[in-house]
């Protein structure tokens, strides 16, 4: 008891500066790829290429940094968070200075897409783990906080990037940003592990054939040809597959990708083709992420209260619907006030859908099974991220307008809302059917069991008068019945 005691999560402690690690590490690998945009246009006059072609850049940045879950997660259960996130914050150090000698777009994509990317990957997935672990009562309000750091740092680089660019070019911007990305290496150094909560037991077998632990606490057969199957299950767990909850959340999300992140990569450039200037077009990415920032913790808190928790899943499809509402209607905005506007609501919404996105994904799986789940999660996702901003900029090149993209947008998200408000008003509706045949099986077999105690302690008296009369004439014969006929 006093092993699984200190095993259990701690819900406070050293758990909010493991937190505050995860602020930072989670605000560089979500608001960078974002805040990079600012540069898009000058690197676009450039190297002489179109929307489509720059968009590629984050686009890859982003997809890569999915893609990277499955790898990250096997990582993080062999090795824990710490030393991963330390190797993801320099090889995001790494990519940035080498990208500030790129001859061409090609290299960009290299250094900011694929190696950037990779480190980012490094970054987000080991810090979403360690919350489930420190956390299990308050685990909605740590993930809040948490990614919190996306809009914080979304609302400093926006403007710290332009000042960069004016002072420095894109070059030495990107020189300078290598330097700064070198605090998520800091922010992995606080994800201390927890005692008795590192990786699984691994029993030796020496050559035997004696079972093993994998990482994700399955056992298989230690043999010296194993079929692929079973390797690939020892490190992420493919019984996922099976559970009808984490599908829907699978199928919703993939096509939710789809159009959730172009309008923010393209925000700043719609803007200056309404004519205005780079400041103002850098103060919408301020304003969106003011917002954000309080509206992801205060959606954790929310999410934590004893109403909205059990049907956290309709909390997460209405946000998701109502950012595709949002989307419909943006180009319904005039001037700068008009978009100000919108980035206002679209702050509140991103906001939301960031702080559900992974809490959703554990409430359906468990903590347990958390790290395998995201890594199966990202790999499935990194397609719709891939290719979502380079059509949303494939529309803008073909029509000379963003109003397209804003449409496309729009009507995806709100396709994936509704399919998820409705699978998962399918899905609760089963688990509440299963729910109450067990309590009734449960109240059935204690009636069963009380009726059967009753005419049990019936015959049990019965007997034990027979008993006394036989007892009367030889004694024994009596104490044999009383002790035969107690029911078991």
């Amino acid at each position: 008891m006093a092993s699984a005691s200190r095993s259990s999560p701690p819900d406070g402690g050293w758990g909010w500066v493991v937190v505050f690690g995860a602020f930072i590490s989670i605000g560089f690998s979500y608001a960078f790829p974002k805040a990079l945009t600012m540069y898009f246009k000058e690197i676009q006059r450039h190297f002489g290429v179109s929307y489509s072609q720059i968009a590629w850049v984050s686009s890859i940045m982003m997809a890569v940094m999915y893609a990277g879950g499955p790898v990250s997660s096997v990582l993080v259960n062999r090795y824990g968070s710490r030393p991963v996130v330390i190797t993801g914050g320099l090889m995001c150090s790494v990519s940035m200075v080498a990208a500030s000698f790129s001859s061409t777009i090609t290299h960009l994509y290299i250094c900011i897409g694929i190696v950037g990317g990779l480190g980012l990957s490094f970054n987000l997935q080991p810090s979403l783990t360690i919350i489930g672990k420190y956390f299990q009562v308050r685990r909605p309000i740590a993930n809040g906080l948490a990614m919190a750091g996306s809009p914080v740092f979304l609302c400093t680089l926006a403007p710290l990037n332009q000042f960069l660019f004016e002072r420095f070019g894109w070059r030495g911007s990107f020189f300078i940003l290598g330097a700064m990305l070198l605090n998520c290496c800091v922010a992995g150094s606080l994800m201390r592990p927890l005692i008795n909560a590192g990786g699984p037991h691994r029993p030796e077998t020496n050559g035997a054939m004696k079972p093993k632990t994998c990482e994700n606490g399955t056992q298989v057969q230690t043999k010296e040809k194993r079929n692929c199957l079973e390797s690939v299950s020892c490190f992420m767990d493919l019984s996922l597959f099976r559970h009808r909850g984490f599908i829907i959340y699978l199928i919703g999300n993939i096509l939710m990708f789809f159009g959730f992140f172009a309008p923010m990569i393209f925000l700043a450039p719609y803007a200056k083709h309404r004519g205005m200037d780079e400041y103002s077009a850098a103060s919408l990415l301020s304003a969106l992420a003011l917002v954000d920032m309080f509206a992801r913790p205060g959606t954790g808190l929310l999410a934590n209260t004893a109403r909205v928790r059990p049907r956290v899943q309709y909390l997460f499809s209405f946000a998701i619907t109502y950012n595709g509402v949002c989307h419909l209607l943006c180009p319904l905005a005039s001037g700068y006030w008009g978009l100000v506007v919108y980035a206002v609501c679209y702050g509140v919404v991103y906001g939301m859908v960031c702080a559900l996105l992974f809490e959703c994904l554990m409430d359906v799986v468990g903590p347990s099974k958390f790290s395998s789940a995201v890594g199966l999660v990202t790999i499935f996702e990194c397609c719709p991220v891939l290719l979502g901003p380079p059509i949303a900029g494939a529309l803008v090149d073909m029509f000379g307008d963003y109003s397209y993209m804003f449409y496309m947008c729009g009507a995806v998200l709100l396709t994936a809302g509704l399919f998820l408000f409705a699978m998962n008003y399918y899905n609760y509706r089963r688990k509440d059917a299963v729910r109450r045949a067990q309590e009734n099986g449960a109240e059935l077999a204690d009636r069963n069991l009380q009726n059967e105690l009753t005419h049990g302690d019936t015959r049990t008296s019965d007997r034990m008068q027979g008993g006394d009369g036989q007892s009367q004439g030889s004694g024994k014969p009596g104490v044999r019945a009383e002790t035969e006929d107690i029911p078991v």
